[in-house]
């Protein structure tokens, strides 16, 4: 049995050395990468924020409608109709 297992590790080719490439950094693709990260969420923010306010404003604009409840209520918390 072992005779067979070293005949079979002879006869696969031995790799004792991968050759790699020595890697970079790239500071400048960092940079800029997180300038566009950054510009990405301040257009979201901002463009969140015009909706938000714009809704709240026109929710502010509108009367207060009546509950629904209000037509049959007997109005016993002593507040004027």
């Amino acid at each position: 049995m072992a005779v067979i297992a070293l005949l079979v590790a002879s006869l696969a080719p031995a790799v004792t050395w991968v050759k790699v490439e020595k890697p970079t950094f790239d500071l400048v693709g960092v940079v800029l990468g997180s300038f566009r990260l950054a510009g990405a969420l301040l257009v979201v923010a901002l463009v969140l924020g015009i909706v938000f306010g714009a809704a709240l404003i026109l929710s502010r604009r509108r009367p207060a409608a009546a509950p629904p409840l209000d037509d049959v209520s007997l109005h016993l918390d002593g507040r004027a109709p």
